[in-house]
């Protein structure tokens, strides 16, 4: 008995280390490119390919060469319109997902299974495959011919085709009991009233959650944005104008500055992930406490 005891304990010892090593190497897998991004932001030699991986000197020049006035790669302005984009598409997608899926969770109406199914079906097929015809609406209605309307063209384009996703948040929606509704309608109050005081305040980690992959989108979306902005440098988001960088003309001077750039755009997106991660966490268990 004694034995075999030993033996479990040695086989359950040897399986868990066995799995503690394939993370530990699946890991340092992951990190590894990322570390390679790092290390190249900050290497002082210029110029793409070399022989060794671990640069032979550092400096911080390139990361002040991105906020130059001097600079053609504008880096700054294409900050702040990927930033101007971002928010204004997490809002209005924020409040477009949430919206329908509060209706289809809580209201019954004819259509209500097909407009589902169709959505469903629609949400299957990638969103680029709509790409020209958009361009075109777009052109026709006057977006594509000044700068500033083609950020507004950026920020309806994302936000009007995400109350398509609205599975998740209906499905948390779904786990609030109804019976907190029934009871806030007997005390006389109306529809907006229990989805703005009661569903929104119970529902803050499907909103955190829809918020942040609402933000996520166009911050390092390539394809829409490329095709609406066009060659309009001074109107690029960081997705464009960090790959133009890697155009033959730029590469060999401006290639380090890239991945310095790369580090840059990826504060943001880690920021907001670390403040809202917990809420992120409870957003996609889809379940209230209570």
């Amino acid at each position: 008995m004694a034995k075999n005891t030993k033996s479990m304990k040695r086989r359950k010892f040897v399986s868990n280390s066995i799995v503690h090593v394939s993370l530990a190497i699946l890991g340092f897998i992951w990190i590894l490119p990322m570390f390679f991004v790092l290390l190249t932001s900050f290497r002082k030699e210029k110029g793409t390919y070399k022989s060794y991986i671990l640069p032979r000197g550092y400096t911080l020049d390139n990361y002040k060469n991105l906020f130059q006035s001097g600079s053609s790669l504008n880096f700054d302005r294409w900050f702040i319109n990927t930033l101007i984009v971002a928010i204004f598409t997490c809002l209005l997608s924020a409040f477009f997902v949430l919206s329908i899926a509060y209706v289809m969770s809580r209201l019954r109406f004819r259509m209500r299974k097909k407009f589902m199914n169709i959505a469903l079906i629609l949400g299957m097929f990638p969103g680029f495959m709509s790409m020209i015809a958009v361009y075109y609406i777009l052109k026709g209605f006057g977006f594509l011919e000044v700068g500033e309307l083609k950020l507004v063209a950026l920020v309806m384009v994302y936000s009007g085709g995400s109350g398509l996703v609205f599975y998740v948040a209906k499905g948390f929606f779904d786990t609030i009991p109804k019976n907190i509704d029934e009871a806030a309608f007997i005390d006389g109050a109306t529809k907006w009233d229990v989805f703005r005081k009661i569903t929104i305040p119970l529902s803050k980690p499907i909103i955190v959650n829809t918020l942040l992959t609402s933000f996520l989108g166009p911050w390092v979306d390539y394809i829409f944005a490329r095709v609406i902005l066009g060659q309009d440098r001074q109107y690029y988001t960081v997705a464009i104008g960090l790959w133009s960088v890697l155009e033959k003309e730029f590469i060999e001077y401006y290639y380090t500055q890239f991945f310095a750039g790369c580090v840059l755009i990826s504060f943001p997106i880690a920021i907001i992930f670390l403040l809202t991660q917990k809420f992120y966490a409870d957003g996609i268990s889809g379940a209230v406490k209570g």
